[in-house]
């Protein structure tokens, strides 16, 4: 079990590394159209027009948002407009609550950890129900640090985030205003909610998913694949060995067939050739040399040149493998050497052990 989470977890990790590398990839050949919704002190929103001018051809640029919608007289114009796109929405001071703090300059790299683990002091929320962000003042007074921290409720930004989220805005970013009773500071960033890349990473999730599974699906089907034809094949093969065994013990019960009887008699029965061959090359001497060797059935003829003769056909008796050695052919003796030619015919005897 412990091995099965292991792997659950691991491949979990691959799955949300790969896809926020191919999400990344995407977003950075998706052109990004940038838009900003200003509150007014009415509580309406104005659209602040883009370079390109795109927001200019709506009817009205003042929005009202309200229980988490966009009044329907602007939302059929903005939906097209706003899909896919990057929208601030700057809120005014009213919603946030804002805190100055002071702190050394070395810890300047740690500025993040230290304001959220101070939120709960610094006000009236948890960690997890703030919103909250903060900046750097640029007053320093020598080893010291101001901190400007911007907080408010999740729970008032989320209408925002909704109505926001149902035009399908690919990226939304809450901004806190600049408190007039702060000078120098710049608007805030409390809240931020990238919808078009947690769907993008979702649907990269779910294709490595169905990648996985169906590998697994493949790899189970090529294991009951083999699994099957090891056991075909392993069937195949004790059937063979069973019926060799049944033939064999036939044979030697005496219950083969004609056919298999006769092969046993003529294997029994005739010499072998081979063993002929090397009987002869054992027994006959050194001086001796073959220049032709017939075998015809049970009978083997040779035919060379030795410097005794007649000594060969007592050699081919003292054998188990001849008989009846004769010569078949007068025995004549080279005018220019010693050597005489020979002629000499013996029986085989079917046997195949050599002497």
């Amino acid at each position: 079990m412990e091995i099965y989470e292991s792997a659950a977890k691991a491949a979990s990790r691959w799955m949300g590394h790969v896809s926020a590398v191919v999400t990344e990839a995407i977003s950075a050949f998706t052109p990004d159209r940038h838009f900003r919704l200003i509150e007014q002190e009415d509580g309406t929103f104005l659209l602040e027009a883009p370079p390109q001018g795109e927001a200019r051809s709506l009817p009205c640029q003042r929005i009202a948002i309200s229980d988490g919608k966009i009044g329907e007289d602007y939302a059929a114009g903005l939906a097209p407009l706003l899909k896919g796109a990057q929208v601030e929405l700057v809120l005014r001071p009213r919603h946030f609550l804002f805190r100055l703090i002071d702190l050394p300059r070395r810890a300047s790299e740690f500025l993040d950890g230290i304001v959220r683990a101070q939120i709960d002091r610094l006000t009236p929320w948890t960690l997890a129900e703030a919103a909250f962000g903060w900046h750097l003042l640029p007053e320093a007074r020598g080893e010291q640090l101001t901190v400007a921290i911007a907080a408010t409720s999740r729970a008032l930004i989320a209408p925002f985030a909704a109505a926001l989220s149902g035009l399908g805005a690919g990226q939304i970013t809450v901004l806190a205003a600049p408190d007039a009773a702060h000078p120098g500071a710049t608007a805030i960033k409390v809240f931020e909610r990238k919808a078009r890349q947690e769907a993008n990473e979702a649907r990269v999730r779910r294709f490595l998913t169905g990648l996985l599974v169906g590998a697994g699906l493949l790899s189970a089907l090529s294991a009951m694949a083999s699994s099957f034809g090891g056991s075909a094949l392993e069937s195949r093969r004790e059937e063979i060995l069973r019926l060799i065994a049944e033939r064999r013990e036939a044979i030697k019960s005496g219950k083969a067939s004609a056919a298999l009887l006769d092969l046993e008699r003529r294997k029994q029965e005739t010499p072998s050739a081979v063993i002929v061959i090397e009987a002869l090359s054992r027994i006959l001497p050194d001086d001796t040399y073959l220049t032709e060797l017939r075998i015809a059935g049970d009978k083997v003829q040779i035919v060379g040149m030795t410097r005794d003769a007649p000594s060969l056909i007592r050699l081919l008796e003292q054998t188990s493998h001849f008989t009846h050695a004769t010569f078949f052919s007068p025995t004549t003796r080279s005018k220019t050497d010693q050597a005489e030619h020979f002629s000499i015919e013996a029986h085989v005897e079917p046997s195949f052990a050599l002497d």
